[in-house]
């Protein structure tokens, strides 16, 4: 797409032919309010502005149309009612400030007037890189890809992780991933991304730690590991898809018990929200359709009929003693891949 960029105080200006794929990208970056389709005139005064505007203003306004002015001055040493004064006179339509069939926007710059009629929703929150680096945990499920997303509205540049336990299972998961990555990209510029085989320390577990209980351990497992590469990455938080309640290792005693190992903030955007509330921002997000894709993922595979919901920090410490924590995490992370995006 071809387009130049002109940077003006709390605006920016665009100027390209491809006015409908620049809406389409620019409504989907982080930290833009709103954006409107845009006539600019440099350089005129009041009087030539006003005289431009009565001349045109019977390609804005239809015969029968009312009209109201919304001006923003700026700098300017005319006030704003003589300046709405001196365009409206050349309109030869009723005015209607309250509620007007045609609204037309005007900006005085020193450099010149800009002038629209609809502002078009941007998706807000703080530009990507803003607001620091998050590692996100990604599964390949619905919940993942919306807590990164989240995060990222908010300014927090993301790297993802994912586990998965090939080649015990088919790479499904990771296959899924990748596609996650293509739709994030919409969102943020580049993407990195850790793909780490746990199904070694999945059978460790396994072996060593009673079923109720080897959720728990994935899941601190998960985020030792986590922690160290966000170190190594420089991030400042852990990201993750929990919500409360929604499986036995999200109640709030066992998410104690999980982090209780790790020392760096876990950021868990979607914590009160219902699985409802979560699959419509899939769906706006345009990831629920690879998110229901079949999977085996890294848990699903050792997963024991009877997780408990309500694990003992106590116990947790006693079977931690059966397990070479600091060896499992070092043997892992040595056999990391990564893609970048």
């Amino acid at each position: 797409m071809n387009f130049k960029i002109f940077p003006f105080r709390e605006r920016i200006f665009i100027k390209t032919s491809q006015i409908r794929k620049a809406q389409i990208v620019i409504k989907r970056i982080f930290g833009i309010a709103w954006l409107a389709d845009c006539l600019f005139f440099p350089k005129l005064s009041l009087k030539e502005f006003s005289d431009c505007v009565g001349k045109n203003y019977k390609n804005w306004i239809k015969r029968g149309e009312t009209f109201a002015i919304r001006l923003k001055k700026g700098n300017l040493k005319e006030g704003s009612e003589e300046i709405i004064r001196e365009l409206a006179k050349g309109i030869k339509r009723k005015v209607n400030l309250s509620n007007p069939k045609k609204e037309i926007f005007i900006e005085a710059r020193k450099k010149g007037w800009f002038l629209y009629f609809k502002k078009i929703k941007g998706k807000r929150g703080l530009p990507v890189g803003s607001g620091g680096r998050v590692l996100s945990l990604i599964s390949g499920g619905i919940d993942s890809p919306v807590a990164a997303l989240l995060v990222a509205k908010r300014g927090a540049k993301n790297i993802w992780l994912h586990f998965h336990s090939f080649p015990l299972v088919s790479k499904a998961s990771i296959e899924k991933v990748k596609e996650l990555a293509r739709i994030f990209l919409n969102y943020q510029p580049c993407l990195k991304i850790y793909f780490v085989p746990f199904q070694k320390a999945q059978m460790e577990i396994k072996a060593k730690i009673p079923p109720k209980y080897r959720i728990l351990f994935y899941r601190i497992l998960m985020l030792k590991i986590a922690e160290k590469i966000a170190k190594k990455e420089k991030c400042q938080a852990l990201v993750t898809g929990e919500s409360l309640g929604q499986v036995s290792s999200q109640t709030l005693p066992n998410i104690r018990i999980i982090e209780e190992g790790v020392k760096m903030p876990i950021l868990r955007p979607l914590i009160g929200m219902d699985k409802e509330e979560i699959i419509d921002l899939a769906r706006e997000m345009k990831t629920f359709q690879i998110s229901i894709k079949p999977q085996e993922d890294c848990c699903t595979l050792f997963i024991p009929k009877h997780p408990t919901a309500e694990g003992k920090i106590e116990v947790i410490k006693e079977l931690e003693k059966k397990l070479e924590i600091k060896k499992i995490i070092q043997e892992t992370t040595k056999k990391v891949e990564i893609e970048k995006y």
